[in-house]
């Protein structure tokens, strides 16, 4: 029987993080933000890496496409649907969070499909990996969150205002027309620091 779609080892590592992210939202929903946010962080870790498995198989123009596809469809729930979980999980709630939740979503699909489309007219020009980005990419989700989540003792009853002034300002990042350099050999060990340094906080903020 065949199937619909590709399946190869390239795309391992994006499902697991898409799992891990519908994981995380009925974790929040039902009252566990901290597990959410956990979610959160493994759906980063396998997005940061997914690209590089991808890049070490010959794939056809079909797969490729269907790569960039499902990369942003996940990213929607992971960095998209997921924060929103967590911030009705630490207790968000009422007009404005509802309407920062309505605009941070829209603005996540309006980035993606955004580059979805520029990323396949420069494949049509260009060989290699892309550079730089226009616009804040959604993955910057997966250090944002987590890290407000983690200093929780500090920011106390204060922690929601930040997270929903984050919603509002990620959101219009998202769609803000700006170059953005993309994380070269040197710069990806440094988001993996950044990574396990707010992975450690946020633990150590739901130890105590």
């Amino acid at each position: 029987m065949n199937l619909i779609g590709f399946y190869n080892y390239t795309v391992i590592l994006t499902y697991l993080g898409a799992a891990a992210a519908v994981c995380g939202i009925f974790f929040s929903a039902s009252g566990y933000p901290f597990w959410g946010v956990i979610c959160l962080l493994f759906a980063g870790l396998t997005d940061m890496f997914d690209g590089k498995v991808a890049s070490t198989m010959k794939r056809t123009d079909s797969e490729k496409a269907f790569g960039i596809q499902i990369d942003s469809l996940c990213d929607l729930i992971s960095f998209g649907v997921l924060p929103l979980a967590i911030g009705y999980g630490i207790g968000l709630s009422g007009g404005i969070f509802y309407v920062s939740c309505a605009v941070y979503l829209l603005c996540a699909i309006i980035r993606l499909a955004y580059f979805n489309v520029d990323e396949a007219q420069r494949q049509k020009t260009e060989t290699g990996k892309r550079k730089s980005y226009y616009g804040l990419p959604v993955t910057t989700a997966a250090l944002l969150f987590p890290m407000i989540f983690g200093f929780e003792s500090v920011l106390k009853s204060a922690m929601p205002v930040f997270y929903q002034i984050a919603l509002f300002g990620c959101a219009a990042a998202f769609i803000i027309k700006f170059k953005l350099p993309k994380a070269d050999k040197k710069g990806i060990p440094l988001l993996v620091i950044l990574g396990l340094a707010i992975t450690v906080l946020v633990i150590s903020s739901g130890l105590k």
